[in-house]
């Protein structure tokens, strides 16, 4: 469970957020805080893993507290000032969303930071490619799984995410194919691609034969 500080001068605007928090899977609010002192000290006292940080507080700027709260930021301000946004990024934040957003906008992000997190499990080691894998599946803002590469059907794609996601385990190229009617060389071309795209977390086990078999778990 990734647990959430809100942060926001507006007490609407912070419930708002934090029901938009709420109904995400794998998400949980631990607090709100509406000025940047209280965002410091419920920081401390909760060790949120993840803080909606807005700009504009009644005693100091957000950006500011960045460093300090000891815990992902991603910006949700008004702030449309391109300064703003730079020092934003440059302290640490992961990501900025503008006001006024629909709510899918900050769910897409939400889903983007919850596949980094995963990616980077604490217990797991990483190589160059995991963690630019999971820098890529960070920055994405959840691409929808529809916008599929050249050459690919948007349709074959997400019947392939919906088993993936149905499944509620790692299943095999084969089982993917069998459950969606195309071949295993075809499950295998969409597979791979959901995996670079960080949606899809790769693992190996090896059978009777000695010989990997690769099977694929959606995080996405």
């Amino acid at each position: 469970m990734i647990r959430v500080l809100v942060v926001d001068d507006d007490f609407r605007v912070a419930g708002l957020h934090a029901a938009y928090v709420g109904s995400m899977p794998d998400f949980e609010v631990v607090a709100s805080a509406h000025t940047a002192a209280d965002a410091l000290r419920l920081a401390e006292e909760l060790a949120p893993d993840l803080v909606l940080l807005d700009e504009y507080l009644p005693d100091g700027s957000g950006s500011a507290l960045i460093g300090r709260l000891g815990a992902a930021v991603i910006m949700v301000s008004a702030a449309a000032d391109a300064g703003v946004v730079r020092h934003a990024i440059a302290a640490g934040a992961v990501n900025y969303v503008l006001k006024p957003f629909p709510p899918s906008e900050l769910a897409d992000r939400l889903q983007a930071f919850r596949r980094f997190w995963t990616m980077l499990d604490g217990g797991a080691h990483v190589d160059q490619t995991a963690v630019d894998r999971a820098l890529q599946s960070l920055r994405s803002g959840d691409s929808p799984v529809a916008a599929v590469r050249k050459g690919r059907s948007a349709v074959t794609s997400e019947s392939i995410a919906d088993v993936l996601r149905r499944a509620g385990e790692a299943v095999t190229a084969l089982d993917v194919a069998e459950a969606t009617g195309v071949s295993r060389a075809t499950a295998q071309r969409y597979l791979s691609d959901l995996a670079r795209d960080g949606r899809v977390r790769l693992t190996l086990r090896y059978g009777t034969t000695g010989r990997p078999e690769h099977r694929f778990e959606w995080v996405g």
